[in-house]
């Protein structure tokens, strides 16, 4: 049945028109905080904050289950609404549409987008109409009452964009009471007041609208010691003189612009500079090939649409450019300078400060200044001696003047400061490699962080350069130079500027020499050096101190795709106080970008750089890279027994001096910290495995196992177990190796490739068996005996688990004779003797609870309740099954929650329930898919069938 949830007012359920209940407050909460996120992971710890704040009480994530558990059971007649355990917490997987929050901000984001104020003003009343008092009323949590305070925001805004919509076409007599309503529960909003008197004024209340305005006025200046903003007083002014701008859209035609409260006046005016002043004129020619950018134009759009209004106390418009060398930055400045000049009728000034410049030396800002007043028309003897004099004569001269400065390739703030105009009537266009801080917090500047072009606009980019038809007629080649160059705007350039000066060559030969280069930084030698990445990027490291120039070498080394905060510090053999001030300046150089907060990445081509400056010490180099090693094998060896805290730990030799391992306290953080350095430990483990360290590789590869094998990562897994059995055959380690050929098995059974699997175990029990290891042998034995299971053949397989149990009561291991006995009672239901099967279950289960094994009890029950199918005895199977599936969750196997679920499936159909056992299968598949297994196609099968009884 379809469901509704609704709390946009008190928290309301509805499945099929009636209403569903949901428990105490407390348990709502917990409903709440994850219907505001629907279909996406709510972290458990999130989870817990969002409902109890700072109060949080024992055993908090236990009581959450609970109250999750008994959501499920309120929620299970509602079609296509699950509550999903999924790493690292929970998600409430249902159609957006089915909430009204959601369906608000559905509404309220077309009509921003609707091309008529028709469409816009329907949806925004649909919208508000959705709203039946306090959003979440009587749910009281820190969190709850903050994100009720956004939304009653966004009601606002809401509500203000229909009023702006009203006005515009006369409707301010139906909208006057609204209004006023609103005005007296947001005293403060000044486009609200500026609403309520504009549509005071025009239902002929003109002493009512002023009445607005002093109220505002006095309000502002008792509580907040300020005065009413410019555009609240504009509007003052022309109902004081009956300006026909304001007038009703219905009256007179007046000619004039939207009233001030609902739009801008026009930034420029026309006309020269005033008093006859020289207009200068400096900017310099607009690229002649520009592509993309699109969304940072509308930015400057944005950020400098406010310059140009000389009301008292406005500050001065700054918009400030940062990223790193070859970006595009002045090109992007340029060419909105040059797009917007007609904005600015008393001139553009301009001036390379030269920040970063390989070939010449930075500009002062005296020397800038002296070049702005000769722009200016100041002659020579009347330019005063001292330089602070000059800037305040620069000043005085574009005070009041509408005028666009562009100070490109800032070294550091300090230079651009004194180059500010004094007055908030001209725009300010800073570029640096450098984010200028200071810039924004003393200035109030506009950062605008520039990124390499995405793939989209690099291809628009390659094609103006070149042509249409050349591009089009060699896809292959230009999709490998638009990789090489990596969407870097410089880059791209020279690449492009090389073939259309070859235009004869083919550009599968031009890529061809860039993917053969002795360095991809070869490749992009430019005729001069500012056209010289190499060059370029040498001058961004020069400008570093020398502990960032240090640790940037360093961070380029590093395998993987990023590299962690913590990770790093191992790296470079710092703390994390002495790797913050490098790192902040590399980030703030835009020579590394902190993508995620706490993790760094370089684009290749400055990772290619940073590789070149580390050749010259290849010693240093090793040693550091052997210490990030170190760091991920022992946060891993860490992570590795959160998962499974009863596996074997290894004997590790002590991490190196300057090596700190991540500290993991539960298994969330463990999933947490596998889930984040997945593809970095996967590079880990190639860069040791080519370069000798052959004992860390197989030890890596052992740390992977469990959890590539719960989530599905099975691909991953053969591969480094491939890598580990390389490196322990090399290093002569027998017990290692015979370990390493386990996991490869492992993989490879997952994978169906079972005859490698088998191979591979054999080998292991060779090797076991020379070195006396019983509890090896009993760990292959078991092994061989879960493959046969997996090539249904119960009948071989029950020898070997036979074989692993005795080994296991030899070695004394309760946990290991545990799993034995329950893969027995498997097999023996697998051959139908369900009674047995039974018996050696619940001796499996009661081991697995004497040790404290979570996982041994979910695959126990799992067994059990097959047993119980088979004989008939489906309540009893359903509730193993969801015993196992508890447990499963808790523990993120996501491979055995969906043969779990399978195996539900299977009972409900049998028990006659086939909605219920739809939806088993449903989730069962969608696991399956996710993962890439292949029994989702039998799953598949049995859901078709499903729906064809």
């Amino acid at each position: 049945m379809a469901v509704e949830f609704r709390v946009l007012g008190d928290l309301d359920v509805r499945i099929g028109g009636r209403a569903v209940g949901t428990g105490h407050a407390r348990q709502q909460c917990v409903l709440a905080a994850l219907l505001v996120e629907p279909n996406r992971v709510v972290a458990t710890g999130q989870l817990i904050s969002r409902v109890w704040g700072d109060e949080v009480p024992d055993a908090a994530a236990v009581t959450v289950r609970g109250y999750l558990s008994r959501l499920r059971r309120a929620l299970a007649g509602a079609e296509d609404v699950r509550i999903v355990r999924r790493h690292p917490g929970y998600l409430l997987a249902v159609d957006p549409g089915c909430v009204d929050l959601h369906r608000f901000h559905e509404l309220t984001e077309q009509a921003r987008r609707a091309a008529d104020d028709a469409t816009a003003i329907s949806c925004l009343e649909r919208a508000l109409e959705l709203w039946r008092g306090e959003a979440f009323a009587g749910l009281a949590t820190p969190w709850l009452m903050a994100y009720r305070q956004t939304l009653d925001r966004q009601r606002l805004a809401a509500a203000l964009d229909r009023h702006d919509i009203a006005l515009r076409h006369g409707q301010h007599a139906r909208l006057l009471p609204d209004v006023l309503a609103l005005s007296s529960r947001y005293p403060w909003d000044e486009r609200l007041a500026a609403q309520a008197m504009l549509a005071l004024y025009r239902c002929g209340r003109q002493a009512d609208a002023l009445d607005q305005f002093h109220h505002m006025r006095h309000r502002l200046a008792a509580e907040v010691g300020t005065d009413p903003s410019p555009p609240l007083a504009l509007l003052y002014q022309q109902i004081l003189t009956a300006d026909p701008v304001i007038a009703a859209p219905d009256g007179p035609p007046t000619g004039g612009a939207e009233p001030t409260g609902t739009s801008r006046p026009p930034l420029g005016r026309p006309g020269a500079a005033r008093n006859g002043a020289t207009v200068p004129r400096q900017l310099p020619a607009s690229p002649g090939v520009f592509a993309g950018r699109t969304a940072q134009l509308a930015r400057l759009d944005e950020q400098l649409g406010d310059a140009g209004h000389p009301e008292d106390g406005s500050p001065v418009v700054i918009s400030s450019i940062g990223g790193g060398g070859g970006v595009g930055k002045t090109w992007l400045a340029l060419r909105w300078a040059h797009a917007n000049a007609d904005r600015f009728p008393d001139g553009q000034l301009y001036v390379n400060l030269r920040g970063f410049d390989p070939t010449a030396h930075p500009v002062g800002w005296p020397a800038a200044v002296r070049g702005f007043l000769e722009a200016l028309g100041v002659e020579p003897a009347r330019v005063p001696a001292e330089p602070e004099a000059q800037a305040s004569l620069y000043r005085t001269l574009v005070a009041g003047r509408r005028m666009l400065v562009v100070l490109d390739d800032a070294r550091d703030a300090a230079t651009v400061i004194p180059l500010l105009p004094g007055t908030p009537t001209s725009a300010v266009l800073v570029t640096s490699r450098r984010q200028l801080a200071s810039l924004v917090t003393t200035h109030g500047a506009r950062p605008l962080p520039l990124d390499v072009l995405p793939d989209g606009e690099a291809h628009e980019l390659i094609v103006r350069q070149l042509g249409a038809a050349r591009v089009a007629g060699q896809p292959e080649a230009v999709a490998d130079i638009l990789r090489f160059c990596g969407g870097l705007p410089l880059a791209l350039g020279i690449v492009a500027a090389r073939a259309a000066l070859r235009p004869d060559l083919p550009l599968s030969s031009i890529a061809a020499e860039l993917t053969t280069a002795a360095s991809p930084l070869d490749a992009l030698d430019g005729d001069e050096m500012t056209t010289n990445l190499r060059v370029v990027l040498s001058s961004s490291v020069a400008a570093l101190s020398p502990a960032a120039a240090e640790v940037f070498t360093l961070l380029g080394l590093a395998p993987g795709p990023d590299i962690s905060r913590a990770a790093a510090a191992s790296l470079t053999a710092r703390t994390h106080d002495e790797l913050r001030p490098p790192l902040r300046e590399l980030v703030d150089a835009h020579l590394v970008r902190e993508h995620i907060t706490g993790r760094y990445r370089m684009h290749d081509l400055v990772r290619v750089f940073a590789v070149e400056r580390a050749a010259g010490d290849p010693a240093g180099c090793r040693s550091a890279l052997c210490r990030l090693v170190d760091h991920h094998l022992h946060t891993a060896h860490t992570a590795a027994l959160l998962l499974s805290p009863q596996r074997d730990p290894l004997s590790l030799t002590p991490a190196a001096p300057g090596v700190a391992a991540e500290p993991l306290d539960d298994l969330a953080a463990a999933l947490a910290w596998f889930s984040r350095e997945h593809q970095v430990l996967l590079a880990t483990i190639e860069y040791a495995g080519s370069n000798g360290l052959d004992a860390p590789t197989g030890q890596l590869s052992w740390t992977l196992a469990t959890y590539f094998d719960r989530q599905g990562h099975w691909h991953d897994w053969a591969t480094v177990a491939r890598r580990a059995v390389e490196s322990t055959r090399r290093l002569g380690d027998r017990p290692a190796q015979a370990q390493a050929h386990r996991l490869l098995a492992g993989a490879c059974s997952n994978l169906g490739w079972h005859e490698e699997s088998h191979a591979n175990l054999l080998a292991a029990l060779d090797l076991f068996a020379a070195l006396g290891d019983d509890e090896g042998r009993a760990h292959t034995h078991f092994d061989l005996s879960m493959l046969h299971d997996r090539r249904r053949e119960p009948r071989e397989a029950l020898p070997h688990a036979r074989q692993s149990l005795a080994l296991y009561e030899r070695v004394g291991s309760p946990l290991k004779q545990a799993v034995a006995l329950n893969a027995i009672g498997w097999y023996h239901s697998q051959l139908g003797e369900h009674h047995d099967a039974i018996t050696f279950c619940r001796r499996a289960l009661a081991l697995s609870q004497q040790v404290g094994s979570a996982y041994g009890q979910a695959n126990t029950w799992d067994s059990i309740g097959f047993a119980h199918h088979h004989l008939g005895q489906y309540e009893q199977a359903v509730d193993c099954f969801q015993q196992a599936l508890t447990l499963f969750a808790e523990i993120g196997d996501r491979h055995a929650e969906g043969i779990v679920l399978d195996h539900l499936g299977d009972t409900w159909e049998a028990a006659g329930r086939p909605d219920a056992a739809r939806d088993a299968w449903r989730r069962s598949l969608a696991l399956f898919e996710e993962l890439g297994h292949a029994d989702s196609e039998a799953v598949r099968q049995k859901l078709v069938a499903g729906r064809n009884r």
